[in-house]
């Protein structure tokens, strides 16, 4: 990239950018802020024009995800309704599919070892994001009793540790190499069975 983006205002934009193909190429902790700027057609220097730092410029990247995180999740959240387990099921799938399109934002996000909690605009786009999710673990929790309902932040905490668990197993990387079914069918099938397991959708759904 040449220094011209950085002479029409686009600098900041330029090396986060830089940087997210640096993440997918080499992980969060494996390039220098030097590499970025390079990358970027700029110096060194001129990089503290708009970040502190390399974790300031990872955040930045790591922030940009989440907008684009919670916009996926929202949106896979309209297109299930009126069924919330559609919708569930929907975000879910929403969670793999971002994964495997922002590799980039999926690590600054969730492997660059960032405190969301120290960093007030990352925590307001993750807290977004993690929202719909416990939208959605309400509205199927709605129709059982109070009483025997589960907590609906240890439903959500449940689900997008499982959609996790899948992404960093059987989507990264080379997609389906490591297990004998596609990743959207071993998500849904343990969402099924793990909802059947609380009571929160029959038996026979």
């Amino acid at each position: 990239m040449s220094k011209r983006g950085y002479h029409h205002g686009n600098l900041k934009q330029a090396l986060v950018d830089a940087a997210l193909s640096l993440i997918e190429a080499k992980s969060p902790q494996g390039f220098t802020l030097s590499e970025a700027a390079k990358a970027a057609g700029v110096t060194p220097a001129a990089v503290y024009r708009h970040f502190q730092g390399r974790e300031d410029l990872i955040a930045e990247a790591a922030r940009q995800g989440y907008v684009i995180f919670a916009d996926l999740m929202e949106y896979a959240y309209q297109t299930g309704q009126p069924s919330a387990l559609s919708s569930l099921e929907a975000v879910g799938r929403a969670y793999l599919a971002f994964a495997r399109k922002y590799p980039g934002h999926y690590m600054a996000m969730f492997e660059s070892g960032l405190s969301i909690n120290a960093n007030p605009d990352l925590s307001v786009v993750a807290g977004r994001a993690s929202a719909v999710l416990e939208r959605a673990a309400r509205d199927l929790s709605d129709h059982i009793p109070e009483s025997k309902r589960p907590p609906v932040a240890m439903v959500t905490a449940h689900i997008w540790a499982m959609s996790h668990g899948v992404v960093e197993l059987y989507t990264r990387g080379t997609p389906g190499a490591r297990a004998p079914f596609p990743a959207e069918e071993l998500l849904e099938s343990g969402i099924g069975i793990y909802l059947r397991g609380l009571g929160l959708i029959s038996a026979d759904t």
